[in-house]
């Protein structure tokens, strides 16, 4: 009951301080199924979706989940239609709080292309410390540099184990 009370209060509070309404991200979410089931229904229609002779087309199966995908999305149209307007999804609080993490995990995810996974991982965990942490620099610019060390001699040396390299590994020789 005291679980149920505060979940109570957290809507109302939330609600209080504004946000994304549940309503919007239901039809935003709907509307890119929409586009993607009925982009796999066209092209699967494309290449052949039918029974041949020696068995289903390339595109019999996949045309089906596309259909599936497809109701799916309109059940959810429907029931962001009948969402009240009030609800909201998330605070703008804490949309702000998941950005901290999904921001900087997006660079880094951009970066490992670039940089490999170590370098970009040594940067990523040095800017979490010293940003959210409040890490001085020194001790983060070690700790991230000294796991990612350790990181490579064990999947590269110890396990033989490739993981994205880039231009530092390879002036290395790896």
């Amino acid at each position: 009951m005291a679980m149920q009370q505060e979940h109570a209060n957290a809507g109302e509070q939330a609600v209080a301080e504004g946000g994304i309404s549940l309503r919007t991200v239901e039809l935003a979410v709907a509307g890119i199924l929409l586009v993607l089931s009925a982009l796999v229904i066209w092209d699967n229609h494309r290449i052949g979706s039918g029974w041949a002779p020696d068995g289903p087309e390339s595109g019999y199966f996949p045309l089906r989940v596309g259909v599936i995908v497809l109701v799916c999305a309109l059940a959810v149209v429907w029931q962001a239609l009948r969402t009240p307007r009030r609800a909201v999804f998330a605070s703008w609080q804490q949309l702000k709080q998941v950005s901290v993490i999904l921001l900087p995990l997006t660079v880094y995810v951009a970066l490992i292309g670039v940089l490999g996974i170590y370098v970009a991982s040594a940067i990523f965990m040095a800017g979490f410390m010293m940003v959210v942490g409040k890490a001085a620099w020194w001790r983060a610019v070690l700790l991230g540099v000294g796991i990612n060390v350790v990181l490579f001699w064990i999947f590269e040396i110890q396990f033989r184990v490739p993981l994205p390299k880039g231009p530092l590994e390879a002036a290395f020789g790896f």
